[in-house]
C-alpha cells in the first residue's frame, strides 16, 4: 500500500535539492512521476528550484481551492506525487493527498517546513504531522554551527517577528535564515 511522506526542514536544509533528486531516480526507473507546488509560492513560477540551481519542472500549480485528488486523476500510470513547499497547502489538500496514497495507490512525498519565522505551524504542516505515514526532519546549520529548527525572516537585513505568515523570499527586502533556538531568541525572537 502507498504512503503519504513528510520530509521537514528550516530553509536551507535541502528539500528542493531532495525532491529534484527524487524525480530523476524515479524518472531513470522508467517511473512516471507528477510535481505539485503551490500557486502562491511565485519563486521560479512553474518550476522547483533549489538553492544551488537544480531545477525541477511543475505538473500542477495548486490553487488553494483545487481538489488534489481530481487533479492527479487526470494523469496515468503514476508511481509517485512529488509535492514541494506543502506546508501552502490547505488542510483539505493534504487530506486529498491521504486518499491519493491510501484509495489510488499512489505514493505521495511531501516536501515543507514545519513552522513560520513566528514558530506558528502552516496549516498543511499540520496536517501533515497529523496523519503522514512516516514524517522524516531534514537538517541544517545554524550560522553558529548548531542544528538549525527555526526560520527567521529578515527585512532589509534587519531580523522581524512581525507580519504576514506568507512572504515569498526572493524578493529584494525579504530573506530568510535557519537558526537554532538560541540565536532565535538571542534575535528577538519568542518561544
Amino acid at each position: 500500500m502507498a504512503k503519504l511522506h513528510f520530509k521537514y526542514g528550516a530553509m536551507n536544509s535541502g528539500k528542493s535539492d531532495t525532491l529534484i533528486k527524487t524525480a530523476f531516480n524515479y524518472k531513470e526507473q522508467g517511473l512516471k512521476i507528477l510535481v505539485i507546488k503551490p500557486q502562491v509560492d511565485t519563486k521560479s513560477e512553474d518550476a522547483v528550484i533549489a538553492r544551488g540551481g537544480h531545477k525541477c519542472k511543475v505538473d500542477i500549480l495548486a490553487r488553494s481551492d483545487n481538489n488534489l485528488r481530481t487533479e492527479i486523476r487526470k494523469y496515468k500510470n503514476i508511481a509517485c506525487v512529488l509535492v514541494d513547499e506543502a506546508q501552502f497547502l490547505t488542510e483539505k489538500q493534504i487530506s486529498q493527498l491521504y486518499l491519493v496514497a491510501k484509495k489510488d495507490n499512489i505514493s505521495v512525498i511531501c516536501f515543507g517546513l514545519r513552522a513560520d519565522f513566528r514558530t506558528k505551524m502552516f496549516p498543511g504542516s499540520k496536517r501533515l504531522f497529523e496523519i503522514a505515514d512516516n514524517i522524516e526532519k531534514l537538517p541544517t546549520m545554524c550560522f553558529c554551527g548548531c542544528q538549525a529548527d527555526f526560520n527567521s525572516r529578515k527585512i532589509n537585513g534587519k531580523y522581524t517577528f512581525k507580519g504576514e505568515q506568507v512572504a515569498i523570499d526572493g524578493d529584494a527586502k525579504i530573506t530568510y535564515d535557519s537558526l537554532c533556538g538560541n540565536c532565535y531568541m538571542r534575535e528577538g525572537g519568542e518561544i
